[in-house]
């Protein structure tokens, strides 16, 4: 499940990013709301998959508060995915 959870953060942070850094840009300056439209979707989709696979893995792994915490707030900061890979998955301890 944690692999499930680490593809669909990486996933989510790279859409969120896309979305942030170039899709919006392009809506505002050249008004065409079309790449917004792209990746709106899959987008929170895979932000709905993140919280939904943090909630149960919290159960499953037993995770305090603070981590679970950590987690849930890093769906909404960009880069905030890869910060929590990096801390609590890439290398558990």
């Amino acid at each position: 499940m944690i692999k499930t959870f680490r593809l669909i953060a990486l996933l989510e942070g790279v859409s969120y990013i896309l979305l942030l850094l170039i899709a919006t840009p392009i809506k505002y300056i050249s008004g065409d709301p079309t790449y917004v439209k792209m990746l709106g979707m899959p987008h929170g989709l895979l932000f709905i998959a993140y919280v939904v696979l943090a909630l149960v893995l919290r159960s499953e792994e037993q995770w305090d508060k603070t981590k679970t915490f950590w987690v849930l707030i890093a769906s909404i900061l960009p880069f905030g995915t890869f910060y929590i890979d990096r801390k609590y998955f890439k290398n558990p301890a």
